[in-house]
């Protein structure tokens, strides 16, 4: 059972969301929020502190139904068509929803991010972790995370931007096929591929196992990585 603070705070969240939706962040002021939720603007300020406070939490609400929705995503089996599915849904996600996105990644206040935007990086890499394993991978699975989400946040950017009866409907798949061109071989490495390919499958299976049944210590472990990325470059 959540405490009256709680049920006060989500409440306030949801109106603040609708209010943000319907009618963009430029309404978005403490005082409208609080004529909407039928509560003082005190009320409003002892529980999120400012309207900076009330912006954060929103963030931190976007990211949670960003998550819920990634959630339901469920593997296909193959990491690059999982790949080519995260972008679509991203997008989509921020097409639907262009003032939540704006928060979440359009902000103004740098270096800032939700908890929930963290587990976003993470499930991302998840992603390119088994296309490294695959030996599907180009680039090391971080620099591929970076690049993949420079990527899709311009793109999504851009066409929020952009009056949807003008989008142009071949940019954002585009875009992704030139960013999975670029970081992804066409195949599993055959025996032989690539050195760096094998080397980044290698070093994604180091990252990805037991420990316990890995035969070498922690700093064996942690060098041999250190030199399958060193060959992978």
């Amino acid at each position: 059972m959540e405490d009256a603070k709680t049920h006060s705070r989500r409440q306030i969240l949801e109106v603040a969301a609708e209010l943000l939706e319907r009618e963009g962040a430029q309404a978005l002021s403490t005082r409208a929020v609080a004529a909407a939720a039928g509560i003082r603007a005190a009320s409003l300020y002892q529980l999120f502190g400012d309207k900076d406070g009330l912006l954060s939490a929103l963030a931190i609400h976007a990211f949670d139904l960003y998550m819920a929705q990634k959630h339901t995503v469920s593997s296909s089996g193959n990491p690059v068509d999982d790949m080519r599915r995260g972008w679509d849904m991203h997008v989509d996600f921020g097409l639907k929803h262009p003032a939540f996105y704006l928060l979440m990644y359009g902000t103004d206040r740098p270096g800032r991010r939700p908890p929930a935007a963290r587990e976003a990086q993470e499930l991302l890499m998840t992603f390119l972790g088994r296309a490294a394993a695959d030996g599907r991978l180009r680039v090391p699975p971080v620099l591929a995370a970076h690049l993949t989400l420079a990527a899709v946040t311009g793109t999504t950017l851009s066409l929020i931007g952009i009056p949807e009866s003008e989008r142009d409907p071949e940019v954002s798949p585009r875009m992704r096929e030139a960013l999975i061109d670029a970081l992804t071989t066409d195949t599993s490495p055959a025996p032989d591929s690539t050195l760096a390919a094998r080397a980044l499958a290698l070093d994604a299976a180091l990252g990805g196992a037991d420990p316990a049944v890995v035969p070498l210590r922690p700093v064996e472990t942690a060098l041999l990585q250190d030199w399958l990325q060193q060959l992978a470059r």
